[in-house]
């Protein structure tokens, strides 16, 4: 009998101290006195945290093939994992695969977008990647970075999704949270998601990559919000340099950490 899978561990209480000088002053986090190897044990260190936070961090997005996670990863483009995932089923019953969506009807292909929004524009960039499938790769979904970034739409960060799920290919997604959490832990000051997924990729063991990534945005979208950091229910407080950019009494910080059923997986 194997043994149960352990617990999401998304509330870590943590003993109340004085918020960071980054916290209390808007300074940025990063350090650049921290010398290279700090850095990198101390985004180590973070990382295993992140293990045992979130043990259940996996892609949000539904798929069964490469197919269906290139096309869903697009259309999430400003809009919820959790919306997109409503609409998949019946988008994939009735186009299953690259040919069927290249030569989908515009209208009908619109009206089942239309609850993700933007969804005239979500059709055209479907129905450019259905037929860039079809005219250049047999309409088979590429397993190799050179090749997906040349399809519409098609960016290093849902490549990498792609490659790193579908293809078992480790990978850095630097969506928003993932941007935004790795320069709140003073690991990078820069903003180019290139320059982003660069630094952080020295940071971290390749083959984690794919797991790194998943962990990281699902920090950001339970714990490390946005508007409002879960500071004082963070795992990763002993190491963070914005502790306190959230409450960080660890019982008003508990208040604001989400569940996978609460959260809208944005």
């Amino acid at each position: 009998m194997s043994a149960p899978a352990p617990s999401p561990a998304y509330v870590r209480p943590v003993k109340v101290r004085r918020p960071t000088v980054a916290a209390r002053t808007g300074a940025s986090p990063y350090d650049p006195g921290e010398t290279p190897l700090s850095r990198t044990r101390r985004a180590r260190r973070m990382a295993r945290e992140l293990a045992v936070i979130h043990p259940d961090a996996h892609c949000e997005l539904d798929f069964t093939n490469a197919f269906e996670l290139l096309v869903a990863t697009v259309l999430s483009a400003q809009t919820t994992d959790k919306t997109v995932n409503k609409v998949t089923p019946t988008l994939f019953a009735r186009y299953p695969d690259a040919v069927a969506l290249a030569g989908a009807e515009r209208a009908d292909l619109e009206e089942i977008l239309k609850p993700t929004g933007f969804f005239r524009a979500k059709a055209n960039s479907a129905l450019g990647l259905a037929q860039a499938l079809v005219e250049r790769f047999d309409g088979e979904v590429p397993g190799r970075m050179a090749d997906l970034v040349t399809l519409p739409g098609v960016g290093r960060k849902t490549a990498n999704v792609v490659l790193g799920n579908a293809f078992g290919v480790p990978g850095l997604t630097v969506d928003t949270h993932f941007g935004r959490l790795v320069r709140r832990f003073g690991w990078t000051e820069e903003e180019d998601p290139v320059k982003v997924e660069a630094q952080i990729a020295e940071l971290v063991p390749k083959k984690e990559w794919t797991d790194f990534s998943h962990r990281v945005i699902f920090h950001g979208r339970r714990v490390c919000h946005a508007k409002k950091a879960a500071c004082g229910a963070c795992g990763l407080a002993q190491w963070c340099p914005s502790y306190g950019i959230g409450p960080v009494e660890p019982e008003a910080a508990a208040k604001l950490v989400k569940t996978p059923a609460a959260s809208d997986t944005e």
